[in-house]
Parts: C-alpha cells; sequence; structure tokens
C-alpha cells in the first residue's frame, strides 16, 4: 500500500532518541489496535514476533473490513495523512456499497513521526524480550526490543489486540514494566533457597514439595524468553497469593543450569534486568 521511510542514518536516529530519554526515563508512544497495525505495516504481521490476537479470530472477510475501519480512524484521528483524500473517500465509498476492500489502491499515506518511530523501531532490534502473562482472563504480551543501553521500545498487547508503545531509556525502565507483568499483585516477598534441578526432572515433574504447590496455585504465570542470534535464556515465574517464585533455564536443552526459588522485588528487578541488558553493556548488578 505504502512504504515507510525516516529521513535519517537509523543510528544517528537511536542516537538522538537515546540523549532525549537520558533525562527523562520513559516516555508513552502511542496506542495502535491490531487493524491498524495491519494497515501501517502489513509485512510486520509475518515478519514482527509481537502477536496480533485480534486478527486471528476473525474471518477472511471480516479481517478486510476491520482493515477498512481501521484505516477511517486512523484517517480521522491524524494518525496518518491521506494526500489524496478525495480519492481515498471514494473508495471507501465503494468498498462499502460493493462489500470490497481498498487493498490494491496505491494510497500516498504520510505516517506521524511517533508512528514511523514504533513501526521502525520494533522493525530493526537485533535482539527483543519477549514476555507473556497468563492468568484465568486471557494471555497480554509484552515485547521490549533493545537497541541499546539507552534505548528500549516496549510494546505491551493485550488478549483484545491493543498494542501500547512506550519509549524507555534504560534496562530498568523497560524492567518495570515486564515486572508489572508477571507480578502485577506485588507478591514478590523475600529470596529463598534455591533448588538446583534437571531437565529430567522437569519432564518427570519431580520439582519438590514447595515448588509444586506455587505452580498449582499460581494466579499469574509468566513467560519471559530472549530472542537474539544464540539462544538465550528462559525465565518462568509462578505468582501466588502470597510468593512468586521463578525457574531460570540458563540454555534450552542444557543437561543443567536450571534454578527454581522464591525471590524478592529486588532480586526479580536484577533478574529481567540482565535478561534485558545488552553483552558488551554494563553489567547489571
Amino acid at each position: 500500500m505504502h512504504s515507510r521511510k525516516i529521513d535519517m542514518d537509523l543510528q544517528e536516529f537511536r542516537t538522538i532518541l537515546g540523549e532525549a530519554l537520558a533525562e527523562g526515563g520513559s516516555q508513552h508512544l502511542l496506542r495502535l489496535t491490531d487493524e491498524e497495525i495491519a494497515v501501517l505495516d502489513p509485512e510486520s504481521l509475518d515478519e514482527c514476533v509481537a502477536p496480533t490476537p485480534r486478527l486471528t479470530e476473525l474471518s477472511a472477510q471480516e479481517r478486510e473490513w476491520s482493515y477498512v475501519t481501521a484505516l477511517r480512524s486512523l484517517v480521522s484521528r491524524e494518525v496518518v495523512e491521506v494526500a489524496n483524500v478525495d480519492e481515498l473517500d471514494a473508495v471507501l465509498r465503494q468498498a462499502q456499497d460493493a462489500a470490497d476492500t481498498p487493498s490494491g489502491v496505491g494510497f500516498d499515506l504520510r505516517i506521524t513521526p511517533e508512528v514511523s518511530l514504533a513501526l521502525t523501531l520494533r522493525r530493526t532490534a537485533s535482539r527483543a524480550l519477549v514476555v507473556e502473562q497468563h492468568t484465568s482472563g486471557g494471555v497480554t504480551h509484552a515485547v521490549v526490543y533493545i537497541h541499546s543501553a539507552d534505548l528500549y521500545l516496549v510494546e505491551r498487547v493485550t488478549a483484545g489486540g491493543l498494542h501500547m508503545f512506550t519509549l524507555a531509556g534504560s534496562a530498568k525502565d523497560a524492567a518495570h514494566v515486564v515486572q508489572l507483568l508477571v507480578d502485577p499483585f506485588d507478591v514478590a516477598d523475600k529470596d529463598g533457597r534455591a533448588l538446583q534441578l534437571t531437565p529430567q526432572q522437569i519432564a518427570d515433574d519431580n520439582v519438590g514439595r514447595l515448588l509444586r504447590e506455587a505452580i498449582d496455585s499460581a494466579l499469574v504465570v509468566g513467560q519471559i524468553v530472549l530472542l537474539c542470534d544464540a539462544p538465550g535464556p528462559l525465565l518462568t515465574t509462578y505468582a501466588t497469593d502470597r510468593a512468586l517464585w521463578t525457574v531460570f533455564v540458563e540454555q534450552p536443552n542444557a543437561p543443567k543450569g536450571i534454578e527454581a526459588r522464591p525471590v524478592g522485588k529486588s532480586t526479580l528487578n536484577r533478574m529481567i534486568r540482565r535478561l534485558i541488558a545488552l553483552p558488551d553493556g554494563p553489567e547489571e548488578k
């Protein structure tokens, strides 16, 4: 439908953003729906790791109709500017009358800087931390796109397909968003004794009474995995009504390196920050 471009070198772009965030910590960018992202950046539906849960519930025809509505919403909210607006209006009227869609029309869309920024950063990160929050109410996702030690894009995705984008200026700020997802009831209390487990014990469900009780009574289950060139570690959390347990797997299919324990807030935050931190960045403590 259109192509997205930014007017400066990407590294220069990141440097300027990093300097802007150094003083402000984090900054909310915007909110977009599944359908709006599909209109603005259709290739990202296959190329980005963030889910689009609303679109998966729709039939092909319903999905096309939702794109028409999303485009109208984007224009009315001035998220995008359409230079050939008369042509757009005519096509939308025709689509409404003929149960068709404007998919093949070459609209001249001009995207606001905030939208261009979000869409560009979610496509260009070499590392990403993917988070899932499982509750009785469904699954909520978050993706932390890691660009540099002072530039992170955090994308939170609700079960209904609402995407909320935030810029974070440090691993600490980005980790705070993740921690709120896996410990929404603030039950992480204090550190406990660590249990060393093997993959066979996990497979046999032989994890000890305390961890078994935490798994069985968990109100919130979190899954945090680092996506990068080499297979990254996996952190699973189990939040009950009184404590939070973590199960840390250092490397997929490793014969050892699995550690389970209850943790307090500081330890949980530190574990998340270490997952987010770049390998050549300052060590997180």
